[in-house]
């Protein structure tokens, strides 16, 4: 009986029951989002995805989260990285300038290798 007797018993259930539904709304969101942005798969089976979520909505978000959870951390992991890396030279107090000569003083220094300052000049020249 949801909110209705005020015993603990009841409380505690009513209580629980609110827990599990917000975890499955928001494993809901995930998968929704993850489906939204994904590249690798088709329209179609986004659509047969987008079904399954709509018509069977607990097993539908179990099922994608299981059969797809690897993936949906690497895509996010991948979105998050795309984010930073656009939004990070835009930063205030950001200049390639200064952080070149930064990169260059380690190098004097002896903290990097050729090949590390070429990448990581490459990454600020970006």
């Amino acid at each position: 009986m949801l909110f209705g007797a005020s015993s603990y018993g009841n409380f505690l259930a009513d209580a629980v029951s609110i827990f599990f539904l917000v975890v499955w709304f928001w494993l809901l969101w995930m998968a929704v989002g993850d489906l939204w942005w994904r590249e690798d798969i088709s329209s179609a089976m986004k659509v047969v995805w987008a079904v399954a979520l709509i018509v069977l909505p607990y097993i539908g978000v179990f099922v994608y989260v299981v059969s797809q959870g690897a993936g949906m951390a690497r895509r996010r992991n991948e979105r998050l990285r795309w984010v930073v890396r656009e939004q990070f030279p835009q930063a205030p107090g950001f200049s390639a300038a200064d952080e070149i000569t930064k990169l260059e003083r380690l190098k004097a220094d002896g903290l990097l290798s050729d090949a590390e300052y070429g990448r990581m000049r490459e990454r600020i020249v970006q």
